[in-house]
Formats: C-alpha cells, sequence, structure tokens
C-alpha cells in the first residue's frame, strides 16, 4: 500500500509542477500574443481602407490528398486476389487438394497478370482471379520460373485497370515505399501500408534450395497473402513485386526487384509467350562464390564467376572458359546471377551481346551469340547421345 501511495502522490507531484510550468508558458506565450495581436489590430485600422472585403475574399481549400493516398487509389484497382488449388499428397501418397491465397497486379487492359510462382504453385488445378469489381475470373499460367519466385498469369477480360511498371535501377535507401495486397487471405483484400525503401541488394533463403538475390528490403508491412502484389514508389510506379518477410524480425519484407519482369512481359505481350535468352553458361554471384569453388579464402568482389560452359553455345564459340569472371554485358555492370538475367531477357535469340571478362590478370571482351532455351537443350541432348 505504502508503494502505491508513493507513486500517486509522485504523479501528483509531477501533474502539479506541469500544470504550473504549462500555466506559466501559457501566461508568457499569451502576453507577447496580446502584444502581437494589438500590432496586428493598429496596423489593420491603418490600412482599412485597403484591407477592406479581404476576409471575404478568403476561402478554405479541401486537404489535398497525401501521396499514400493518390497511390492507393490509382493502383488498388489494378490489384488482384488470386485463389489457388493445388494438387499435392501426403505420405501415404494419398492425393488430395490444398487452397492458397496471394496477390497479383494487372499489367495490361486484356488481362495479363505478374504474382509469385509459389503464389500460383507447380501444380495448380485451378487459379481463380478476383477483382475490385467484385468478378472473380478463371486464370491460366502463361509463363513461370521457380529460380525467380516469378510467375505471368492470364485472365479473359478486357479494359482492365493497369499497374504502370517503374524503374528499379535507380532506387535510394529511404525513398517511400507502398505495398498493397491481400495479408492474410482475401477478408483483408488491397490492404495499403507504407514505409521507406529499407536496403538493397538484399539476399535471403526462401527454400532449402532456392535462395532469392538482389531483393529490395522495405519496412512496409508485407504478410502472407501480399505475396505477388505491387511495391510502389511515391509516384505509383511498380519497383518490386512483394515476395518475402523475415518471421523472426519486425518491419523486414522483401521485393523482387521489377525490371527483372519488364522484359518478360513485353515478349509475352508481343508473342504470347517468353522464351528465355541464354548465354550458355552456369554461374554463380559474390554471394555463393566460395561455397561453389570450396574454398573459404575465395573471394569474389564483383562480377559472375563462371562454373560452366555449354558446348557448342555462344559462350563456348567466344572462348569463354570454366573460372572467368564476366564483369560486363554491354557495358552493363553484373554483380548478381539477377542482374545478367535481366540484361539477357532484354535480348533475343540470335542478337549478339559484348562480353567483358577477366581471366588471371587478364580482362578482354567477347562477342557472344545468344541462344533461347531449345537450341540449348538440343545441343544438350546431342552431346549426351
Amino acid at each position: 500500500m505504502e508503494d502505491g501511495n508513493y507513486g500517486k502522490v509522485s504523479f501528483l507531484k509531477i501533474l502539479a509542477v506541469g500544470l504550473v510550468g504549462a500555466l506559466i508558458g501559457g501566461l508568457v506565450i499569451g502576453v507577447i500574443a496580446i502584444q502581437y495581436i494589438n500590432n496586428i489590430d493598429n496596423e489593420i485600422v491603418q490600412n482599412n481602407s485597403t484591407n477592406s472585403g479581404l476576409v471575404e475574399s478568403l476561402t478554405i481549400e479541401d486537404d489535398p490528398p497525401t501521396t499514400v493516398e493518390a497511390v492507393a487509389e490509382l493502383v488498388t484497382p489494378a490489384v488482384v486476389g488470386i485463389t489457388t488449388v493445388e494438387m499435392t499428397q501426403d505420405i501415404f501418397m494419398r492425393q488430395y487438394e490444398r487452397a492458397g491465397v496471394g496477390s497479383g497486379f494487372i499489367v495490361t487492359e486484356n488481362g495479363y497478370i505478374v504474382t509469385n510462382q509459389h503464389v500460383v504453385t507447380n501444380n495448380p488445378s485451378k487459379i481463380t482471379v478476383s477483382l475490385k469489381d467484385g468478378r472473380s475470373l478463371e486464370a491460366s499460367v502463361v509463363w513461370s520460373d521457380e529460380n525467380l519466385d516469378l510467375a505471368v498469369i492470364k485472365i479473359d477480360a478486357n479494359n482492365l485497370p493497369v499497374a504502370i511498371l517503374g524503374d528499379s535501377d535507380h532506387l535510394s535507401v529511404g525513398e517511400m515505399a507502398i505495398a498493397i495486397g491481400n495479408p492474410l487471405g482475401l477478408t483483408f483484400e488491397r490492404t495499403v501500408t507504407s514505409g521507406i525503401v529499407s536496403g538493397l541488394n538484399r539476399s535471403i533463403a526462401i527454400s532449402q534450395s532456392n535462395i532469392a538475390e538482389d531483393l529490395i528490403q522495405t519496412d512496409a508491412s508485407i504478410n502472407s497473402g501480399n505475396s505477388g502484389g505491387p511495391l510502389l514508389d511515391n509516384e505509383g510506379t511498380v519497383i518490386g513485386i512483394n515476395t518475402a518477410k523475415v518471421d523472426s524480425g519486425e518491419g523486414m519484407g522483401f521485393a523482387i526487384p521489377i525490371n527483372i519482369v519488364k522484359p518478360i512481359v513485353e515478349q509475352i505481350i508481343q508473342n504470347g509467350k517468353f522464351t528465355p535468352t541464354l548465354l550458355g553458361i552456369s554461374g554463380t554471384d559474390r554471394e555463393f562464390a566460395k561455397y561453389y569453388v570450396g574454398d573459404e579464402d575465395f573471394k569474389l568482389d564483383a562480377g559472375i564467376l563462371i562454373m560452366d560452359v555449354q558446348k557448342g553455345s555462344g559462350a563456348d564459340v567466344a572462348g569463354l572458359q570454366k573460372g572467368d569472371i564476366i564483369t560486363h554485358i554491354d557495358e552493363v555492370k553484373v554483380n548478381t546471377m539477377l542482374k545478367l538475367r535481366e540484361v539477357i531477357y532484354n535480348k533475343l535469340p540470335g542478337d549478339t551481346v559484348q562480353v567483358k571478362y577477366t581471366r588471371g590478370e587478364k580482362t578482354s571482351t567477347a562477342t557472344v551469340g545468344l541462344m533461347g532455351q531449345e537450341e540449348i537443350s538440343r545441343l544438350s541432348n546431342s552431346i549426351k547421345n
């Protein structure tokens, strides 16, 4: 009881001191304010003829929308809910259906939608897209890549609202980031959260066999169900695809940079499908090079370490070898496999690129002809046979 009374007395003392301080402050401010108002009154009296009608001419305008409000109003109609039913089996080999919910965003008026591969899954039996106007439409997978954790799906609709794709190559830590999606399911559909770009070029393990690289880190709240939704800048353009969060930390969400998606979407719009363009190498970047090399002291400060070269490929014909380090493609620095893919995906099979690489202490440049996935596969099969 004594401790409780002491707390009450201390609180009352603090409150009393605070009130006295506030009253003193109020009195001082009041004296200053009265003097200031008197001065203004004198000026108004002296200039009455020039100020007549001033009050009548003043109007009160509505508060303009905040940046987040404006972006939400602009982009929310293009954000969709994606419900997937996947066929799977238990340890007893019994088949059953498993449902999942994620997000996506419309990129063309005729119904192409970008999302995560893990949202549409490897073996979907049904994909349903929920639009803001209340319609639910079935979708089909046009393209997906488990390594990139990206997918493009299509619904049969026209005159749809679209999200504008931005540029993820020129982001800065500290700039605004806005996430829109369906956290924890469609009950909270099109939830808008805001924050900043907290970091760039992050790498995290998204499964036991897959590590995502070059991610955008944000403190805009991202939860299960946000996957596949857009991460936006202050102009309302998409800078990333929300894909993961760190459960052990607060305010640590991650998005795939949008620039890797742009050439894929462009080719799908033109051709109805996407065919990856390849150099003909397998490689690794600085994040994982030492593990593949097997030498803890090995350091790759920049570039892509070539682990293998496909026989007969453009890289092989150009003279690239295992152990070479690619630093630039067409004068663009490539320090991650994601960046390498982004540059190559902007080309077509049959195009050539200038590859700058180092071999030991020597730096060279080679002209490499690019091939499509089907051509590379044929080369592999012919070698095996």
